[in-house]
């Protein structure tokens, strides 16, 4: 007897590989499955806007992206001695306009470096509510803290989701017809909105997502990570203490349902190899001056060199260099 409702995984409809450029926009399970696609050295980047969680924000991310914009001071403004830019999370805000421009663009230089040759583009949407400025009548990515009566609150639609990325992902199918977009929904409740709400929320997200994929058969999926958390592993013991969030054993059961659904048998392997790597990098010797250890990283060095050759598209310099200075 099954003891729990199953989720159906796509397919085999993707395979992402170590040779792909991949970019990862949105809320938390964009960044937790990015942040272990970079410890198992795949070539992406990881929300340069830092978290988003609505679609147009993500949407008005990607379109900088594609513009290759550089942010300027006008584009910030000052709050409690610092500053802070609408369209950013606040770990680029800085207590001067210098800092919080060089934050912004030196992310953007290396995320727009790779946008043109994206092969996959992986968007979470967290929530269908936006908070439009009214000073400006911006939707803003971060209120920064700044009081509620400087806001509108206000629940996007499906046709508003559907009609912004219906115009963006034609325009950016234009450029790179290749590029396949990857679609999931956060499973992290935002309770402030209320229970209710934010199954509205959510529904509204799912809804707008199903009508992209309709109207991009070829280019636009879906994984569904909001599913198997709600429905897999309904239990709060799968929960971090808020209670909201997706505990740790929660984000290694969505990574193995990524990997299964996305990764070959050779790319596993590629993993696989790495791993080992990387748990001998994260040895603490007693003796590091020793000829052991000095063998120990000759060794080390070795499978490191034999891994590139397998696999030409690992950065691997900055371990190679740990080891030399070790």
């Amino acid at each position: 007897m099954e003891f729990r409702t199953l989720v159906e995984l796509p397919k085999k409809e993707l395979t992402i590989s170590y040779s792909d450029q991949i970019l990862l926009l949105g809320s938390c399970f964009a960044e937790n499955i990015g942040n272990l696609l970079v410890k198992n050295k795949f070539n992406c980047e990881v929300n340069p806007f830092g978290v988003l969680y609505n679609p147009l924000s993500i949407a008005n991310a990607l379109q900088c992206l594609d513009d290759k914009k550089t942010f300027s001071e006008k584009d910030l403004f000052e709050y409690k001695r610092l500053y802070h830019s609408f369209m950013h999370h606040g770990s680029f805000s800085a207590s001067s306009a210098d800092e919080c421009l060089n934050n912004i663009n030196n992310r953007m230089q290396t995320a727009t470096a790779q946008f043109s040759k994206l092969n996959y583009l992986l968007i979470t949407f967290g929530t269908a509510y936006v908070y439009e400025y009214k000073q400006t009548g911006m939707v803003v990515a971060n209120c920064h803290k700044l009081p509620d009566s400087a806001f509108t609150r206000r629940l996007l639609s499906v046709e508003q989701i559907v009609d912004t990325y219906v115009s963006l992902i034609t325009g950016l199918l234009k450029k790179n017809s290749d590029v396949r977009i990857l679609f999931s929904v956060s499973p992290i409740r935002h309770v402030k909105d209320g229970m209710h709400r934010n199954q509205l929320s959510k529904a509204t997200l799912l809804l707008a997502i199903d009508q992209l994929k309709e109207a991009f058969p070829r280019n636009v999926f879906y994984f569904p990570s909001y599913e198997l958390v709600m429905d897999e592993l309904r239990d709060y013991r799968f929960y971090a203490d808020d209670m909201l969030h997706p505990s740790s054993v929660a984000v290694n059961y969505l990574w193995e349902a990524f990997d299964n659904c996305y990764f070959s048998r050779e790319t596993r392997q590629i993993m696989k190899e790495w791993g080992q790597i990387s748990k001998a990098l994260q040895h603490k010797p007693f003796h590091p001056e020793s000829e052991h250890y000095k063998s120990f990283l000759i060794q080390i060095v070795l499978k490191i060199n034999q891994l590139k050759e397998k696999c030409p598209f690992l950065d691997v310099e900055k371990e190679l260099e740990l080891c030399r200075i070790l």
